[in-house]
């Protein structure tokens, strides 16, 4: 009997198969998965990790509030989470090459309509446009493509892209800082749209070929995902595992698009700022390099006891320490390390602490509050920042928050450990 591997909508899933899977379809290989590496640094950095570095000047020229400003982003994400089911399932059907080659061009015509605003509303417009094309070409997608391409070994190219493109923020958050100190918020957003379509589109249009239709091995009857998904409900671990990702995504979200202005508010200096940001990507790609070469030896419920406690770490060392570069640093490779770990936990909390079958199904209900909680955040830190007339109180409610996420995982794993083994045994049976 052989197992089959599938990520469907930017989930993963098994297949039992009664013979052989199907070989490798996707020519290219290796070159193709850095390629395609390349074209996910150029897609975060200029439309995702941009952001943080337009909220002040756009706040200074147009004079909106910053709640304003993060509300259209909080838009964007939203019809990103939205839509990616949609656009997973698309590229599992039919490849991801037309689908990822339009996301692009979105992205870049809205980038270029960004430069050009005037409106809030007209702002509001273009993030939801940039969700769309978010859903299209960032992680969920390429994964997708990935694993319909190379079904044998797709576990390992996801890896490897992962850890290249880990390097967007420490790219593109310098280089969007040189763009807007010498061209203006504006004309930098018009040499980040011509970066997007230059980089991204010839590896989407012309080297991704995956169009083919590929055939699907016979499978034996599907398990009953309802009475899986009803299971699950009441199982204590399933919550713990939604209240651990919701209050973990809702803070790493607020920080990663507030964390450049929370330093600008302290007098922290933008090259000491973007120096502690660039710090990021490389802690990210660490830490996902150390889980790849000891995952063996560190079991999931052990590994995220751990990394759960570093998000909150890096924020007491930003309250206890707000004048401090060194403490910054520091905060900066915990917060990088933290979701560089997350990343991993995320796909395997629930096969390793509840079960394997119906992945898809329980980890899309896991998806659907975080992602609306990482879509919410940043607008809600920005609502306390007005309201209280600073960042201190962010840093608190995202540290308790953040601690909350911690006690939810480790919850969720005692509770896993103490449940009878005949009980991950016991499961609806297959129709």
């Amino acid at each position: 009997m052989i197992v089959e591997l599938r990520v469907t909508g930017g989930d993963l899933s098994t297949t039992v198969l009664d013979h052989e899977p199907q070989p490798e379809q996707q020519s290219g290989g290796w070159p193709l998965v850095l390629a395609l590496a390349v074209a996910q640094i150029a897609s975060w950095g200029t439309v995702y990790y941009s952001f943080s570095l337009l909220i002040l000047p756009m706040e200074a020229e147009l004079g909106w509030t910053r709640s304003g400003i993060c509300g259209a982003l909080s838009f964007g994400l939203l019809i990103a989470g939205l839509c990616a089911y949609g656009a997973g399932s698309w590229i599992d059907r039919h490849g991801g090459r037309w689908l990822m080659s339009a996301g692009t061009v979105l992205a870049s015509l809205m980038l270029a309509a960004w430069s050009q605003v005037h409106t809030l509303s007209a702002l509001y417009l273009i993030w939801a446009g940039l969700g769309v094309a978010m859903a299209a070409t960032l992680y969920e997608s390429v994964f997708v493509a990935l694993t319909r391409s190379f079904p044998q070994s797709f576990r390992t190219r996801i890896t490897v892209l992962t850890l290249v493109a880990g390097f967007a923020s420490t790219i593109f958050m310098p280089l969007t800082e040189i763009l807007v100190q010498s061209q203006g918020w504006r004309g930098a957003l018009m040499i980040l749209a011509a970066i997007n379509l230059a980089v991204c589109l010839p590896i989407h249009a012309l080297w991704l070929r995956d169009g083919a239709t590929r055939a699907r091995p016979t499978a034996p009857p599907p398990v009953d995902r309802k009475a899986l998904l009803r299971r699950a409900l009441r199982n204590p671990v399933f919550w713990g595992l939604a209240l651990c990702l919701t209050a973990y995504n809702a803070t790493f979200s607020a920080l990663t698009f507030h964390l450049i202005p929370l330093l600008a508010e302290r007098g922290v200096g933008i090259a000491v700022a973007i120096a502690a940001v660039a710090l990021i990507g490389p802690s990210q790609v660490a830490a996902r390099l150390l889980i790849f070469l000891f995952a063996r030896r560190l079991p999931t419920a052990l590994t995220g006891r751990i990394v759960l406690l570093a998000l909150p770490v890096s924020l007491a060392l930003l309250i206890r320490f707000p004048d401090s570069t060194s403490a910054l640093f520091l905060a900066a490779i915990y917060y990088g390390s933290a979701n560089g770990i997350m990343t991993i936990i995320r796909s395997a909390a629930v096969p390793d602490l509840m079960w394997r079958d119906g992945y898809s199904s329980i980890n899309g209900v896991l998806a659907f509050p975080a992602m609306a909680a990482q879509a919410l955040s940043p607008l809600a830190a920005a609502l306390i920042w007005s309201l209280t007339g600073g960042y201190d109180a962010v840093l608190w409610t995202l540290l308790a928050v953040s601690t909350f996420a911690a006690m939810a995982f480790w919850a969720a794993a005692a509770l896993a450990r103490s449940r009878p083994a005949a009980e991950a045994e016991n499961l609806p049976a297959r129709r």
